[in-house]
């Protein structure tokens, strides 16, 4: 894997939650301030649908894959299709890409294992065959047969497409911490034009590429496959998604571990609040690091995180009034945005650290903005030639479908800068801005904020990273108190998830799950 795209994915392979101008959102009233958990109603439970299943959708069940190589050693492809509406199945349907890897032996066949990397918009395909048929332990690449569906509107299902490489380009450098009227009229075009791009691309799918709906259409690969139940892997969002197919499938949930857990239940407007008191969380870790180096230009040893935070947040406000030179072919240069998500990137993964560490040193010292502007490039999986995958446009595509937009207007992305600014002193101007860009999505929200209790399921396995910074591990604890059956396995280090991210307790505790079907025991931590 080349460098520009090494901070996308982390050890493990788990992408990204959310986007930075990408993040959604669910509103509430203008004078309740952002976080506030007594001002919001409490949320309703996800129901699971009838176990039989409806002779509507029959056809679909009864697929039988029509496996072929698709040019990556050891793999194989097929395409399924699922309806592009289940209350309406005869209104059409969309292509399903699936890859499988078969079980390798010795030991008894324990079926399909799907995996999902996250995203919204990470595509399975590509994690399965870049890492998770390869690089998951010898033991479970054995016994299951490792299997990936790139969900609706992702990769090679259907993607769903907004803006050209230069349009995109324009998009990541908008200033998302606007100083007035005429900066934050810009912003508000900018996500209207990404919402309008979006939207006249695939205006019948976009109003079909939730989170329900990508459950649903595991369980039609999962009859497809000839499973009776659902073995699966997720990471980041992909934790929602299965978490999601447990509550609408109790009794076909097999063995589910949910790494990096999000908590169905907020309303997103916490849920971006509380992903950015995350990144807070991680660049406290990350400043504490860096100035034990005699090398780190936030701060010389001994300075405490909040003084490094503040010489950060002082840096950007220079690349606001001035960007920096980064000798991109483009021209591009690095904006106070560009910059801000290059550092988010390495915020993922402790290992990215010292990278972090030399592009902020020569950035900040010599006036050179190339190595930041690479980790931003790794973040919006922009590639050398100038393009960009679907990765960004699929992520506010589910994210805006699932949850109604956190702000309405830039009125109320002001009053709520306290509380994120709160939550991070570094990150939150930001991200708070960042959670309006569902507000003017082309489709309206068709989820709602939920618990998910999945009772009658097997055993599930919820993981969560003490520092962990885009999904913070009072998620996984939320998680774990939601699912009847849920225990929850805690990892107290960095970095976002923490399966086969170095941790041999960890490891060994989820691969004893996956092989045998013994969950760890209550209250299990590593470190």
């Amino acid at each position: 894997m080349y460098s520009r795209r090494i901070l996308r994915r982390t050890r493990t392979g788990a992408w990204l939650l959310a986007a930075a101008l990408l993040v959604s959102g669910c509103s509430s009233e203008d004078a309740t301030s952002a976080g506030s958990a007594a001002a919001e109603e409490p949320a309703a439970v996800l129901a699971p649908l009838p176990r039989s299943t409806p002779a509507s959708l029959t056809r679909y069940y009864e697929q039988k894959p029509a496996w072929r190589d698709c040019g990556v050693s050891g793999f194989q492809c097929a395409t399924l299709k699922a309806p592009l509406d289940y209350a309406e199945p005869s209104a059409g349907d969309v292509r399903l890409a699936v890859t499988r890897k078969r079980a390798t032996g010795p030991g008894k066949r324990l079926g399909s294992l799907l995996v999902n990397p996250g995203g919204p918009g990470g595509s399975a395909i590509g994690y399965v065959q870049a890492y998770a048929g390869i690089g998951y332990p010898a033991d479970v690449r054995a016994r299951y047969d490792m299997v990936a569906v790139d969900p609706r509107g992702v990769a090679r299902s259907e993607p769903v497409e907004c803006l050209d490489g230069p349009e995109m380009d324009a998009y990541t450098r908008t200033d998302i911490t606007p100083d007035d009227a005429k900066e934050t009229d810009a912003l508000v075009a900018a996500y209207k034009k990404f919402a309008e791009g979006c939207g006249a691309d695939a205006p019948k799918l976009l109003r079909h590429v939730s989170t329900v709906e990508a459950a649903r259409d595991m369980d039609i690969v999962r009859a497809a496959l000839g499973d009776r139940k659902l073995n699966f892997v997720g990471a980041s969002y992909g934790t929602f998604l299965g978490a999601t197919y447990a509550g609408l499938f109790p009794d076909r949930a097999g063995r589910l571990v949910l790494d990096g857990a999000m908590d169905p239940s907020l309303p997103a407007r916490r849920l971006n609040m509380e992903q950015t008191g995350g990144f807070g969380t991680a660049f406290t870790a990350f400043a504490k690091d860096c100035v034990r180096h005699g090398d780190c230009p936030l701060g010389g040893r001994g300075t405490a995180p909040a003084r490094a935070g503040e010489n950060l947040k002082a840096f950007f406000d220079r690349l606001d009034a001035r960007p920096m030179p980064t000798g991109d072919a483009d021209g591009r240069r690095l904006t106070e945005s560009l910059a801000t998500i290059g550092v988010i990137a390495a915020m993922y993964d402790e290992g990215a650290w010292p990278q972090l560490r030399d592009s902020l040193t020569t950035a900040m010292r010599e006036n050179d903005g190339a190595g930041l502007l690479a980790l931003s490039d790794s973040y919006y999986e922009r590639d050398a030639g100038g393009g960009y995958t679907n990765l960004m446009f699929a992520n506010a595509a589910v994210n805006c479908l699932d949850l109604p937009p956190a702000f309405d207007s830039p009125d109320q992305v002001r009053r709520a800068l306290p509380a994120f600014e709160k939550a991070s002193p570094v990150f939150g101007e930001g991200l708070a801005w960042a959670s309006l860009n569902c507000a003017y999505w082309p489709v309206g929200a068709t989820g709602e904020a939920r618990r998910i209790e999945a009772k009658g399921a097997a055993p599930i396995v919820v993981v969560g990273t003490t520092r962990d910074p885009a999904t913070p591990y009072r998620w996984a604890e939320a998680l774990a108190g939601q699912l009847s059956s849920a225990r929850l396995l805690t990892y107290e280090g960095d970095g976002h998830t923490a399966y086969g991210r170095g941790s041999a307790c960890v490891d060994s505790a989820i691969n004893a799950y996956l092989l045998d079907g013994t969950p760890p025991r209550k209250g299990k931590r590593c470190s």
